[in-house]
Formats: structure tokens, C-alpha cells, sequence
């Protein structure tokens, strides 16, 4: 299932306010308006930005008709209150209220919204969930790590190697990372895309022939979260190998980490706006171009180089660099760490970059229960 854009529809550039690798609100832009019935709406809350796409079934994939993308920063001050700000939730509440417009505007009746990892650990949360729903009419629905990270794994698929054997795929998101081993190793080639997308029903262990979910963990350390925890170390350099070196130690209870894996037939697919930055600063793209990035593979060299020169500019470079963006820069250097620190450990030197996540997982796993997407080659 390979989320189709119409064409043109590709390169989007990113609304002042959006950071590099998240797309700003567009106008629908699918060749004719569809009929209400055939639409399907997914809304990702996190701890960073809010995101919803309204698309409609095509084949054995979708068309996304409309989307939007606002960074609301709903995890800000999270970390020493335990609480979500009364100001966050105000630019959240805002933001869902657009996504209310363009729900109505275009009819839609079936749509799952999601909230994730700031509103699984603030302690106000059902308050906001309820403001939410007396201020806009959306009902957020507060899912747990696992399902998140099922719904990562699945949006990814088409992006698997048929000469995959092992599976490692990441999720970084503000507030949590999630990371799923799979073993592919008995799945003929031709069929791993296809087993991959058989997890949405669950990580539980299958038979012979199927995708086998090895481990999986989620890491309550994200761009977000492990930037605050180390905001008072002064020296950039510094802070950043504290990060990568602090993140890795929270790796030690996930059962492959210390295993021993060659390299042939092993593959890690990368999924954030921490892996779209890097990729679009390796590419030199000044104008955001999701074409050229979904699907692209980064060696490890190619990734160091990136972060090499991250730490080069310095935290004003950073801020004034168009291919990070004004809302990443912030950021980009604890996600920087973190995928350093997964390219240090395990055995390839290559990452394929995923601009796809949860908002994708969403739409297939509703069409999919629907039976409204036709069974064909996932591509």
C-alpha cells in the first residue's frame, strides 16, 4: 500500500511554520471531488505536531486527497510538570479545529484520530480529550505504544527488501521512540511486503511462511524527551554524544540488541521527520520534495556526514538552515543522536528512509477492515 499522490502533487513545499519533512496544509488536489462515502480520514496527535490526511481507496492503495501538518508543540513542559500547558493545549485545540473544517468540508464519516505518547503520560489528559471534544466535536482516542508502533510497521511495507531477512524498523517520534525486530527469514521473498502488512492484526506469533515479530520495545525518549533531558549541558558537541550515549543505554532490555546478526539480509527502515530532515540535508533540498526522499537509502558514512555538519553550524546555523527548517532546528540534533546511535549498533550500514507513519498505518488498517482495498503487488 503505497500512499499515491496525484501528479505534481509530490513536491510540497513546507508552510512557514512547518518543519522540513512535514508537509503545511494543501487543498485537495485529487483530479475530481469524490463522494463522501468513499473517504477515509487519519489523525496522528503526538507530542510535536499534529498531522491528518483524508484519502480514498484506489486499487490496492490510496489517493490522498487532502492533508494537513501544523507543529502545536503539545508536549512542551511536559517533562517537569507532568502536565499539558494550558497554552499547548490551546494551539492544539486550534489546529484540530482546522481539521474539523476540512472533515466537513469534504463529508467525511469514516476517520480514526489519534492521540499518542504526550497524552499517554500527561496527567490531564481526559480533560483535554474532553475540551477537544467540547470545542471542536472530534473524539481523540488515546492509543498505547504497541499499537503505534504496529501501525508504523505496516505503512512501511512497500519499502521492504525482497532480499530482507531481518527487519528493523524505527519510529522516532517527539515523545517515544518504537523499534520492531521482525524476522522474515522463512517468508518467500516475493511475499515479505505482503507478510509485513498481515502484523496490523497483531504482533502475535504466526506460523510457518509469516512475518515473526522477534521484540519490539518503545523507548520513552523521543526528540522531544531527550532533548529536555539534557538542556542543561552548555557544550553542543557535548550534549549531543550524551544523548546518543544516554539513548542507547535505554536499549538494553530490547532482546536483539545484543545479538549477532550479519549484515547480508538485514535491513532498517526509518520513519520521522528526524530521518526526512537528514535525508533532505543529504540531498541538498531546499524545497522539501517527498518523491526524492520516500524510498531513499542513506549509507551510514552518508548519515555521519549529515550530522557531522550539523555540529559544524552550531546551533544559529542550524536555526537558519532551509533545508532543516525553523521548527526542527530545535530539535534535529537529539533525533540526530538517536539515529546515530541505532546506526551504530546494528549490523548494515545502510538505512532506508520512510516518509510514511502512523497516519498511513491508519488509513490502511480502516480500509483493510472495510475490504475496500483490492489485493495486488504492495508498491
Amino acid at each position: 500500500m503505497t500512499p499515491r499522490r496525484p501528479l505534481g502533487a509530490d513536491a510540497i513545499p513546507p508552510s512557514d511554520d512547518a518543519p522540513a519533512g512535514v508537509p503545511g496544509p494543501v487543498e485537495p488536489s485529487a483530479p475530481s471531488r469524490p463522494g463522501p462515502s468513499s473517504l477515509y480520514a487519519a489523525l496522528d496527535l503526538g507530542t510535536i505536531s499534529c498531522r491528518m490526511l483524508i484519502a480514498q481507496p484506489r486499487g490496492s492503495q490510496f489517493l490522498v486527497v487532502d492533508s494537513f501538518s501544523k507543529t502545536v508543540q503539545l508536549g512542551t513542559g511536559l517533562e517537569a510538570s507532568g502536565r499539558l500547558s494550558r497554552a499547548a493545549m490551546g494551539r492544539t485545540v486550534q489546529a484540530l479545529r482546522i481539521c474539523k473544517k476540512k472533515l466537513e468540508k469534504h463529508g467525511v464519516t469514516r476517520m480514526r484520530l489519534v492521540a499518542t505518547g504526550a497524552c499517554r503520560r500527561a496527567r490531564n489528559s481526559r480533560d483535554f480529550i474532553r475540551q477537544v471534544r467540547r470545542e471542536t466535536g472530534l473524539s481523540l482516542e488515546i492509543i498505547q505504544p504497541e499499537e503505534e508502533a504496529r501501525l508504523a510497521v505496516i505503512s512501511c511495507a512497500p519499502l521492504v527488501s525482497r532480499r530482507a531477512e531481518q527487519l528493523l524498523v524505527v519510529d522516532i517520534g517527539g515523545g517515544s521512540t518504537e523499534l520492531v525486530w521482525i524476522d522474515l527469514s522463512t517468508v518467500a521473498p516475493e511475499d515479505r511486503p505482503r507478510a509485513i502488512m498481515r502484523l496490523g492484526r497483531g504482533f502475535e506469533a504466526r506460523g510457518a511462511g509469516e512475518a515473526r515479530v522477534v521484540d519490539w520495545i518503545s523507548v520513552p525518549l523521543g526528540v522531544a524527551t531527550l532533548k529536555d533531558q539534557f538542556q542543561d549541558v552548555e557544550d553542543d558537541a557535548a550534549r549531543f554524544a550524551l544523548m546518543s550515549w544516554f539513548f542507547e543505554e535505554n536499549l538494553q532490555s530490547f532482546r536483539p540488541y545484543s545479538s549477532q546478526n550479519r549484515r547480508e539480509g538485514f535491513q532498517i527502515i526509518g520513519t520521522s521527520g528526524t530521518v526526512t530532515t537528514v535525508a533532505a540535508s543529504f540531498l541538498n533540498l531546499r524545497r522539501y520534495d517527498r518523491a526524492k526522499v520516500d524510498g531513499l537509502q542513506m549509507t551510514s558514512d552518508q548519515i555521519d556526514s549529515v550530522i557531522r555538519e550539523y555540529l559544524s553550524l552550531g546551533p544559529e546555523g542550524r536555526r537558519t538552515d532551509p533545508r532543516i527548517g525553523r521548527d526542527r532546528h530545535t530539535l534535529i540534533m537529539s533525533g540526530a543522536a538517536i539515529l546515530q546511535a541505532l546506526m551504530r549498533i546494528w549490523p548494515t550500514d545502510r538505512l532506508s528512509v520512510a516518509d510514511r507513519g502512523l497516519r498511513e498505518g491508519l488509513l490502511y488498517a480502516q480500509m483493510s477492515a472495510d475490504g475496500v482495498l483490492e489485493e495486488g503487488p504492495c508498491e
